[in-house]
């Protein structure tokens, strides 16, 4: 019988965050986890100015760090990037890739985001990969063979269930306030486990987020769909209350 797949809920601050209130953030989070299990693994996605700092705020605890994003190369010179041994180094143990306002602000494509998933298992970090489709493809009917094309674009042959977490964020619906149905988020999260069983070994073990206007208030039924795996969380992120009564909603 196939082991439960435990829920991972990571919290993306984006650019978002300075050291005196990003620490008493990842500090009272890790506090709130100290005293009790959600049932679920946590990761803080700070910016890369506070990741060293988060790292050691949350020290002892079980929370992770992730990055936001990496370079495809472990050195040289692209300046203002960072490699994935420098986020490994830093104390981060995730790195998101491929995020929308990655693909869309900086026009990275699916075969670059690979490249940088490839870096990211070489370092020894978990890629939290994200694939999702615009507003316009999902009026379009096309939405599940947009984000079949990206994930198999995106996906390295390296890439195993245990170093590799999918999020699948709708793009029209982060930062809106819109959500799919709870019956859209299942099909499309159906969809890419059938696609993740036949892309690698145990590929249907594959831990899959939902992202897109994650709240409170919407968490338990989304995170309550079988294929729904966890969330990706942006802003409800910043504020301790709301983010931990999204981790909550894991039981």
């Amino acid at each position: 019988m196939a082991q439960p797949r435990r829920p991972l809920i990571a919290g993306n601050w984006k650019m978002n965050g300075l050291a005196k209130a990003g620490l008493a953030l990842a500090r009272d989070i890790a506090a709130r986890r100290a005293a009790a299990d959600p049932g679920c693994d946590i990761v803080l996605c700070p910016p890369a100015t506070l990741v060293r700092a988060v790292a050691e705020a949350v020290a002892g605890s079980v929370i992770a760090v992730g990055g936001q994003d990496c370079h495809a190369q472990p050195s040289g010179a692209h300046t203002g990037d960072i490699a994935a041994p420098m986020l490994a180094d830093a104390g981060c143990r995730y790195v998101i890739l491929g995020h929308s306002e990655r693909r869309q602000d900086h026009d990275e494509s699916s075969e670059q985001v690979k490249a940088k998933v490839e870096a990211a298992l070489a370092a020894g970090l978990i890629a939290i990969l994200c694939v999702g489709e615009s507003a316009a493809e999902r009026d379009a009917g096309v939405a599940l063979g947009v984000v079949a094309r990206q994930l198999g674009a995106s996906l390295p042959a390296m890439a195993r269930p245990d170093r590799v977490a999918v999020a699948y964020e709708p793009v029209w619906a982060i930062g809106t306030g819109r959500t799919p149905t709870l019956p859209e988020i299942q099909e499309m999260h159906a969809h890419l486990r059938d696609l993740l069983s036949r892309a690698m070994p145990g590929g249907e073990a594959t831990r899959i987020l939902y992202g897109g206007s994650v709240k409170p208030g919407n968490a338990r039924p989304i995170l309550g769909q079988p294929d729904v795996d966890g969330a990706l969380v942006g802003g409800a992120s910043l504020k301790a209350e709301d983010f931990w009564a999204i981790v909550q909603s894991c039981r």
